[in-house]
């Protein structure tokens, strides 16, 4: 027969229960993208893109929630069957002290061998390199999208502007006629 418990166990109120939680940081939580690489949509034909995790110290982690992080120069690079971020920049952590990180120094990309494999076949055709497009947190973890870009010269960036402004002159003329015809 089962023992019989003589007292009641009754969950004590745990300090701060009656505070609000503060909301997590969106870069943080993954909601927001910690760096975007706008200008790359602008310079390159964006082909391909991959994920990729990036080898940080802890300072280059804390940085980067702080939103300082930059991909406006950065590039990737394969090199002996592994595969690299250069230019990217991270600014010094706030809080650091005399061992905070290089600001600029080259980090490794974390990518299984069969997609650096491929990657790398990938960009041995003129024209094509890879270009981080953004960096995000990903359970806790610091992300990169890479993509397999092209260049664009300056005809095709006139070109891709003509395309966005007419297209923004026909949304523009759709919704004018639909505010007409509503009234």
């Amino acid at each position: 027969m089962a023992r019989q418990s003589s007292h009641v166990v009754v969950p004590r109120d745990t300090p701060g229960a009656g505070k609000p939680a503060r909301p997590r940081d969106p870069v943080a939580s993954g909601e927001r993208d910690a760096a975007q690489n706008r200008a790359a949509g602008h310079h390159y034909f964006l082909l391909e893109k991959v994920e990729a995790g990036v080898a940080l110290r802890g300072t280059e982690v804390k940085s980067i929630r702080e939103g300082k992080a930059n991909l406006k120069d950065a590039y990737g690079l394969i090199k002996d069957g592994e595969a690299f971020l250069l230019n990217l920049h991270i600014g010094p952590y706030s809080h650091g002290n005399i061992a905070n990180h290089d600001e600029t120094r080259t980090r490794k990309l974390l990518l299984h061998r069969e997609e650096v494999r491929k990657l790398q076949g990938k960009t041995q055709i003129k024209g094509h390199t890879l270009i981080p497009t953004r960096l995000y947190f990903r359970n806790g973890r610091v992300k990169c999208e890479l993509a397999l870009a092209k260049g664009k010269q300056d005809w095709d960036k006139r070109e891709t502007e003509r395309r966005r402004e007419a297209d923004r002159e026909a949304r523009a003329a759709i919704k004018a006629s639909k505010q007409k015809g509503g009234r």
